[in-house]
């Protein structure tokens, strides 16, 4: 089996985490099926895999999909991550699914077992993923699934450590009551028994309707507000103002559900500041959490760091 790959463009010569980093950067595709000398190099699932393309050993990053979505739809952001030094995974959890997310959690974590069996030999010569600084994250849906992942409501165990746990916009159900299975929100403050530290991103759009015939696609109750809540220290919680719940995602989101991404969710003007935005800040607390590295974090939460959007909310637990 051989990854195919696409190489970014040009990076940029600027220093600060909302800019491209100075690694260039190689975007793979590993499928499940091919051709193989080593079963254990196919992962279980299909996988986009945004990695430097020099020589060295980095942090991982899991990133799993909202509902419904392309793990490419993220092929921008994950490019971003990648290029300030880190190995982001996303993987392609299911094309079809009902309410519950038991299947997603459980696949999920057959990718994070993978990792110490196969990751390595997918990726280009001389880079080496850092096993013991793994971080996971996930989008709407996906960050429900995380927390999940990361709570251990899964029966699969997990062979490898969690180290932080990002939830970008993440949603517990279609409203306070109506959680999907598993229920993630106790709506007991404090109560999320996690031994890492948590960035929860949210959008100030996200839990205001775009048609009046659907629900918002962050309705309040089961949004990135009540997952803060939640969260023990140390904990940070972004809200950016004026963007919607699926301004993250690429520019160009082909495909029926790219269509519906537009059409059931309260936009902002474009998506490349929210982008750059959630990239950025995932960026400074991988840096702190993982490496050690505090003062991209510390800048944003002092306003030190120029973000390319107005922040609506900024909290830490410390």
């Amino acid at each position: 089996m051989s990854p195919t790959s696409t190489s970014s463009p040009a990076i940029s010569t600027g220093t600060s985490v909302f800019e491209t980093g100075k690694h260039k950067t190689l975007l793979l595709s590993v499928e499940t099926t091919g051709a193989s000398s080593s079963l254990s190099a196919l992962p279980p699932k299909p996988l986009l895999i945004a990695t430097p393309s020099e020589a060295g050993e980095f942090p991982v990053l899991l990133l799993l999909h909202g509902y419904l979505f392309y793990n490419s739809f993220y092929s921008q952001l994950i490019q971003h991550i990648a290029s300030h030094g880190f190995v982001v995974v996303a993987p392609q959890l299911y094309c079809v699914a009902g309410p519950d997310t038991t299947d997603e959690i459980k696949s999920a974590a057959a990718v994070t077992n993978w990792f110490s069996e196969g990751l390595n030999k997918v990726l280009p010569t001389n880079v080496c993923p850092n096993l013991s600084k793994i971080a996971l994250s996930g989008h709407s849906r996906g960050g429900k699934a995380a927390f999940s992942l990361a709570l251990g409501k899964t029966a699969t165990p997990i062979t490898l450590n969690f180290s932080a746990l990002i939830g970008i916009d993440p949603v517990d159900g279609m409203d306070k009551g109506k959680q999907t299975p598993p229920k993630v929100l106790t709506y007991v403050p404090n109560s999320f028994d996690l031994e890492m530290a948590v960035l929860v991103i949210g959008s100030g759009l996200g839990e205001v309707r775009k048609n009046p015939l659907f629900p918002p696609c962050a309705p309040k109750g089961v949004n990135h507000e009540d997952f803060y809540k939640e969260c023990r220290k140390p904990a940070c919680h972004f809200v950016a103002k004026d963007y919607g719940h699926v301004d993250m995602l690429d520019d160009d989101t082909k495909g029926f559900r790219g269509k519906s991404s537009y059409c059931l969710c309260k936009n902002g003007k474009s998506r490349e500041p929210m982008r750059s935005f959630v990239g950025g800040v995932i960026v400074a607390f991988l840096r702190a959490y993982l490496e050690g590295d505090f003062s991209d974090l510390v800048g944003i939460r002092y306003g030190h760091e120029k973000v390319p959007l107005e922040l609506q909310k900024v909290e830490f637990l410390d």
